[in-house]
């Protein structure tokens, strides 16, 4: 919840491109402690909006805010509903699992007519803290242990999408924007990514020598590539692609 607000605003775009002006039901795909559910109810504050995340915490939290809304604990790979929604929308979840085109498929599927689905993921071309961390992955006591790691997110590009979903859309609209978010110090783009990307590599991490040796090479290599501006603050690019597909 530090980085709230960088971490919402792409949420806050994609759902203002989805053209379905009174959905009756939206979900929330991948949903974290429910700021994305909140832009799709203030975007759409008629409709039943659903939220779902694997994470019973990230659930509870939701929930703590907002008590009286419908909030679902399952892994979107095993969401499987009985009817389908007007808009399906995933913001910064979809990276997390295998397979895009058949997973994009499967989500377009449970879409309803003249619904949409609507995602947003970091872009295939990696910003450069993430080169940064495959290279000290690759070059360490813990490289064997880093395969899994290094193929745990899934990013292809807008052409994939395209094809995998035209076939079945009455249109789709692709886009990318890079943002450039203003960091306090480039400490702090390592404190974005440990809650995100960094993750499966620091669990695969065996000791806490390990942990402090790659994240201290991690900062170095931060605080080398992204320079400080004429304030003391750090610019922190990154890309996103955004999808969204009609039935």
């Amino acid at each position: 919840m530090r980085f709230g607000d960088e971490r919402t605003r792409p949420s806050v775009d994609l759902a203002s491109r989805i053209a379905v002006e009174r959905p009756a039901t939206v979900i929330d795909l991948g949903c974290g402690p429910g700021n994305s559910t909140r832009v799709l109810r203030q975007r759409w504050p008629e409709a039943h909006v659903v939220g779902l995340d694997s994470s019973p915490e990230m659930i509870d939290a939701a929930r703590a805010d907002e008590p009286f809304e419908e909030w679902i604990v399952s892994g979107i790979e095993d969401w499987a509903p009985s009817a389908g929604f007007d808009v399906v929308f995933s913001n910064a979840a979809l990276q997390w699992l295998p397979d895009h085109c058949a997973l994009v498929e499967r989500l377009f599927r449970a879409v309803a007519p003249g619904g949409a689905l609507g995602f947003q993921i970091p872009s295939a071309d990696f910003a450069a803290v993430r080169h940064l961390i495959h290279g000290i992955a690759l070059d360490g006591p813990w490289t064997p242990r880093m395969s899994g790691p290094l193929g745990e997110l899934t990013m292809e590009p807008p052409g994939l999408y395209y094809d995998c979903l035209s076939p079945h859309a009455r249109s789709v609209d692709i886009w990318e924007t890079e943002y450039f978010h203003v960091m306090d110090s480039s400490a702090a783009i390592v404190d974005w990514i440990a809650s995100t990307g960094l993750r499966p590599f620091l669990a695969a991490l065996e000791s806490e020598d390990e942990t402090r040796m790659f994240v201290s090479r991690l900062s170095e290599m931060v605080r080398q590539t992204y320079p400080p501006q004429k304030d003391g603050r750090v610019l922190f690019p990154f890309k996103r692609t955004f999808v969204v597909a009609y039935r």
